[in-house]
């Protein structure tokens, strides 16, 4: 290895040693910041795994309710990608019990986000030079944004991993060589991961395309690797569905991602795409600059068309999946890659322009990053914080109070995170009545909220706790 390598990894290495230091901070938080909703089902999966055993063909949450699918779900299924990412977590957990599920699902995906950044250096490295392949890695790695999103109990750090890793050794196959036939079979066994997690990710697939266009323009309808490829990577997702097709009361309501209240193209829509979350959340507003730079800037080394297929990819999902991403800003994490890349790619040309004065050059691309980081974390900061501790305090009470079997209303706007604290199985909100959920199985309420309801049913059930910011009720003993 030579010096110049050897230096890179250092660098990279440092890279990684900051990146990881970032992700930690808050690793201890309860499921109650940003996104816990989605955090809560989650991880209730793999609770539940390590409760009732592990068994990936049946996951199952704490949501009881009809609220996710519309139907009755009384066993709790959770069909919705498959379990992988819980199966690691829960096994984690299993191993090393000195740690909550909570911090190793958070542990889990961080070291999920170190791969994905080993991986963005390698796939820059290849096509854009070493400097935008270490800039790229420092970019994705400091990114308020992707910090937070890069802790979370997701699926998305594992997706983007996955995806990742299917790219670069897809890149490597075209390439040849010796053991390119390796690089296929690794490539199609990251993809096949990819899709069973998030089928979008066939989106971030966009740049394999072209690689083989440029590789054999048309001829490629001729190769039958590339048919192989396609049908072994959507197999075993289409088997994922085939299978869970058997349960539709733990499927969620999934079509109104793609255009609810057709926002599509509307000024809504780019306002939040473009405005609020690219400007404002991921690149602090300042960084917006380095993202023009690195459009604009000329294809170096061997990389062509390559990084744009792949900003094509990314905005074909943007206008796809249109209303989950003016929903949910965890979306557009599938989208920081090649924000990063081309990140990189702007810094580089400011640097090495021999239009720009060089000193100048540092000190203005020092501005733009600290402002750019200074600014999104301004916006991210909040995503930490717990707004509603009460909610853990009344489901460390509930998890003391009742037993293991109970099933719990903990009505919370339909938000799974409150129900997540109680460690039980339960309702999220109040369906037609509690009446009608006492005959689905419902054994105790616990509320936060003293609002007309709460008061009424305190009147009626027996109070097991009462505080200044929560109740207890045991619904099977009235007064």
């Amino acid at each position: 290895m030579s010096k110049k390598s050897v230096l890179e990894y250092i660098l990279l290495s440092f890279i990684l040693i900051l990146s990881f230091a970032l992700r930690t901070y808050k690793i201890d938080n309860p499921i109650a910041d940003w996104h816990s909703w989605r955090q809560a089902d989650t991880s209730s999966v793999s609770r539940n795994f390590l409760k009732n055993g592990i068994d990936i063909l049946h996951p199952r949450f704490d949501d009881l309710s009809r609220l996710p699918s519309g139907l009755e779900n009384p066993q709790g299924y959770r069909m919705v990608e498959f379990p992988v990412y819980n199966l690691i977590q829960a096994e984690a957990a299993n191993l090393f019990p000195q740690k909550s599920i909570e911090w190793w699902g958070r542990m889990v995906s961080i070291l999920f986000s170190l791969g994905s950044i080993f991986f963005i250096f390698l796939i820059a490295r290849m096509y854009a030079g070493s400097r935008v392949g270490l800039l790229s890695a420092f970019f994705f790695g400091v990114l308020p944004f992707n910090i937070y999103f890069s802790r979370v109990i997701l699926p998305e750090p594992m997706m983007i991993f996955l995806s990742l890793a299917a790219l670069y050794f897809f890149g490597r196959w075209i390439d040849g060589g010796r053991v390119s036939f390796i690089f296929y079979l690794t490539s199609l066994f990251f993809a096949g991961l990819t899709l069973l997690l998030k089928p979008f990710g066939a989106f971030l697939f966009l740049p394999m395309v072209y690689l083989s266009i440029q590789k054999w323009q048309f001829g490629l309808f001729k190769k039958p690797l590339l048919y192989l490829y396609l049908f072994l990577a959507v197999l075993p997702f289409g088997f994922w569905r085939l299978w869970i097709s058997q349960y539709p009361e733990g499927i969620p309501n999934f079509i109104w991602l793609l255009n609810q209240a057709d926002i599509r193209f509307k000024g809504a829509f780019f306002r939040w795409i473009f405005a609020e979350r690219l400007g404002k959340l991921i690149l602090g507003f300042w960084g917006v600059s380095l993202l023009v730079f690195g459009i604009l800037a000329r294809p170096i080394k061997k990389e062509s068309w390559f990084f744009y297929s792949w900003l094509f990819g990314v905005l074909l999902y943007f206008f796809v999946v249109a209303a989950g991403n003016v929903r949910h800003d965890y979306y557009q994490v599938l989208a920081i890659p090649i924000i990063s890349i081309f990140l990189a790619k702007g810094a580089d040309l400011l640097l090495s322009s021999e239009y720009f004065n060089n000193k100048i050059s540092w000190i203005l691309l020092t501005v733009i990053v600290l402002f750019s980081l200074s600014f999104s974390w301004y916006e991210i900061k909040g995503n930490f914080s717990i707004n509603h501790p009460e909610i853990i305090e009344a489901g460390k009470e509930v998890d003391r109070l009742v037993p293991q079997s109970a099933k719990v209303i903990a009505p919370y706007n339909g938000d799974t995170a409150f129900l997540y604290q109680t460690n039980r199985q339960g309702w999220p909100f109040v369906t037609d009545s509690v009446d009608y959920l006492i005959s689905r199985g419902a054994t105790h309420f616990v509320s936060v909220s003293f609002d007309v309801e709460t008061k009424s049913l305190m009147e009626k059930y027996k109070i097991l706790k009462l505080a200044d910011n929560f109740v207890i009720l045991d619904l099977s003993s009235t007064k």
